[in-house]
């Protein structure tokens, strides 16, 4: 089983794995880690059930899904390392910005 699938967010907490950063341009030329601008969007690998309603104590779900490309603040969230090589943060759902078709 992969690391991924053991992590389950709690509440409103969203797990999103960040876009890689551009090393090269187009022409073949090498950017230096230094001049690479952070990625402002990742992918939703997990979910939490939601945030609880104070009035009636059930959940209320999240406007993101598994699977869907979001668009994330430049600062915020929590670093999470799972083993795997790859950058994932864990975020609240009202610190992501936007959704992208």
């Amino acid at each position: 089983m992969s690391a991924v699938k053991r992590l389950l967010p709690l509440l409103d907490r969203v797990l999103i794995l960040r876009a890689e950063a551009l090393t090269k341009t187009k022409g073949g030329i090498v950017i230096p880690e230094k001049a690479q601008s952070k990625v402002l969007e990742g992918t939703v690998v997990a979910v939490g059930p939601g945030a609880r309603n104070t009035q009636t104590g059930e959940h209320v779900p999240l406007a993101v899904k598994v699977g869907e490309k979001v668009l994330l603040p430049e600062y915020g969230g929590t670093k999470v390392e799972l083993g795997d090589n790859k950058e994932y943060h864990l975020f609240r759902e009202a610190d992501i910005l936007a959704k992208i078709e």
